[in-house]
């Protein structure tokens, strides 16, 4: 059964073709925000270096810190894999609190994906139901979750973990979860 686990070094040749997959669906281009499109044109390049890859671990890791450096925008982010043994099924992030201004409002506290192989297998539900009591540990009462208007699943997926709907932004629809 896949567990949400800290970034791994031991994963590195599954989320090497995770991230062939993503990039073979389109991600990773100049128009794509997401954590996982802004990864892959950074790293894509020189992932397959071992050096390069623990230092992105590490990376990923250190976003969990207060102090960790990051852009003004950017908030402490406890970064998670959803991991089957050494196979990576995708990932996950808790903002620890959203992030100022209208990026806060679109992104909300969890965002998560599944690598294009494992989807439709309630991967990205049971992810979300893992997150939440992480989420908690983290001193948030309830969580912001947004997704795109169009992406049935990912509705699914939050109403299934009891997201509430609130207001649209643009093409984000919102929802909130509480936390018990």
């Amino acid at each position: 059964m896949p567990l949400l686990e800290a970034p791994v070094l031991d994963v590195h040749k599954s989320f090497l073709e995770a991230m062939a997959e993503y990039q073979a669906e389109g991600r990773g281009s100049p128009g794509d925000h997401s954590n996982i499109g802004s990864d892959i044109r950074a790293y894509a390049p020189a992932w397959s270096s071992p050096e390069v890859f623990r230092s992105f671990v590490a990376g990923l890791r250190a976003q969990a810190l207060p102090d960790t450096p990051r852009p003004a925008n950017y908030v402490p982010t406890t970064v998670l894999w959803w991991l089957e043994g050494v196979d990576y099924l995708g990932r996950l992030n808790i903002r620890h609190r959203l992030a100022p201004g209208v990026i806060g409002e679109r992104n909300g506290h969890i965002g998560y994906d599944v690598r294009p192989s494992a989807r439709r297998r309630g991967h990205a539900t049971a992810m979300l139901a893992a997150a939440l009591p992480i989420a908690a540990g983290l001193g948030l009462d309830r969580v912001l979750i947004t997704c795109d208007a169009d992406n049935e699943a990912s509705r699914r997926t939050i109403e299934r973990n009891g997201g509430v709907p609130a207001e649209r932004i643009d093409e984000k629809l919102r929802y909130w979860i509480t936390l018990s």
